[in-house]
């Protein structure tokens, strides 16, 4: 058996993108954290895995995995901002759904309640909140899938900030009503899902909602963001 002390001295001033990419550094990025579990008020089971900095109390970031559910890349994500200070808490609202396949994920999306995913999402959150680790300031971070579901994240509970990437963003002014966070949000111009019309649609409720929100294009892809894929687009993902 490989020792994981070479590893994690190889995360030690590693580029995020670099371990992102290597599912060896990953996975030892992902085994740093904490996995921790509560019973929401309707009595479903869940967890997350917490990644804590070196000071806290710290402000918390609940990050929400694409729809290739809670793997060690979305862990990884974690460990780096709890690098950065930040309490952070990755979350599976796969309930352990495994997917290896693009069908698979498309299946583990499909069959997502929404009712179940919110509840899971606000229980989280306020749990964050009530933590002696965390300053009582949270945000939500989610890339594709899990884009949406910050934003829904924020409609369940008021929070500090909402970070969208490429995620469905077609909500109404009256939707985003309850936001009361600012929206800052990434998207790609080659993205034939989370297109133009849909991010224009979004700008334009935004402004009748009177909400404060930054949105940056890139010239990219979907996914741009994921260093483990194909669209993956280093300068753009630094950026954003």
């Amino acid at each position: 058996m490989l020792s994981r002390r070479p590893l994690l001295a190889g995360l030690t001033g590693a580029p995020l993108a670099t371990i992102l990419a290597d599912p060896r550094l990953a996975r030892a990025a992902a085994a740093e954290l904490e996995t921790v579990g509560l019973t929401t008020p309707s009595g479903v089971a869940v967890s997350a895995a917490l990644g804590r900095p070196a000071t806290v109390p710290a402000a918390a970031v609940v990050l929400i995995h694409e729809w290739w559910v809670l793997n060690d890349q979305s862990k990884a994500m974690a460990k780096a901002l709890a690098d950065a200070g930040y309490l952070a808490l990755a979350v599976d609202l796969y309930q352990g759904g495994v997917a290896t396949t693009p069908e698979e994920a498309k299946a583990l999306m499909g069959a997502v309640d929404g009712a179940v995913a919110t509840e899971t999402l606000g229980a989280l959150i306020d749990w964050l909140r009530a933590s002696a680790e965390c300053t009582g300031k949270v945000a939500t971070l989610g890339w594709c899938f899990g884009g949406g579901w910050s934003l829904n994240a924020s409609f369940a509970r008021p929070v500090e900030a909402t970070v969208v990437y490429y995620g469905n963003v077609a909500r109404s002014a009256a939707e985003l009503t309850p936001l009361a966070s600012p929206v800052l949000s990434h998207f790609a111009s080659q993205d034939q899902w989370i297109n133009k019309d849909m991010v224009g649609g979004f700008e334009a409720a935004l402004a009748e909602a009177g909400k404060a929100a930054e949105i940056h294009w890139y010239e990219a892809d979907h996914a741009f963001a994921n260093p483990s894929g194909g669209r993956y687009d280093e300068a753009d993902a630094m950026l954003a």
